[in-house]
């Protein structure tokens, strides 16, 4: 089922390599993570499918306003997953875990679930790698978003701090 939704995804970002090399980066890097943490399975599979999906927005925020603002992509992602999600007969208790997480994945605050901090922590290492941030960049994500010993590790160990 999740293959089926990546197959999706690319046909929805056809022509936009860079963002679906993006989230595929990010759902290996998610999934990886919530294996080694021993989270369980329908969880992972709900992480998953977030991992998918969680930028979906971002077109439709590029052409209503302009931007491809996190908060736009919160506000635009969740219809348009859910659309997806529903379309390829994920239940709904799934669609709406997934949908809640496209519209938080850039609040950083009160962070509610494995699900939820993995999929961030993973959206950092691909973002943090993809923007060549400085290290300084690098130490305050390590600081204040990674909490994971698993995002932790691969953050210290791919950005040598």
């Amino acid at each position: 089922m999740i293959e089926q939704l990546i197959v999706e995804m690319i046909t929805y970002y056809a022509g936009d390599a860079p963002r679906i090399q993006h989230f595929l980066k990010v759902h290996d890097f998610a999934r990886t993570i919530a294996v080694l943490e021993n989270i369980d399975e329908n969880t992972i599979f709900t992480l998953e499918a977030a991992a998918v999906v969680h930028d979906i927005g971002i077109h439709i925020s590029e052409e209503k306003y302009g931007s491809c603002a996190g908060s736009y992509q919160e506000l635009e992602g969740p219809p348009l997953a859910e659309e997806m999600l529903k379309r390829l007969g994920f239940s709904e208790e799934v669609i709406s875990r997934v949908s809640y997480l496209v519209g938080h994945h850039h609040t950083y605050s009160n962070i509610d679930g494995s699900d939820y901090q993995i999929l961030v922590e993973a959206d950092f290492l691909v973002n943090l790698f993809e923007d060549d941030s400085p290290k300084n960049a690098v130490e305050h994500a390590l600081q204040h978003i990674f909490r994971t010993k698993t995002g932790i590790r691969f953050c210290r160990e791919m950005f040598g701090v």
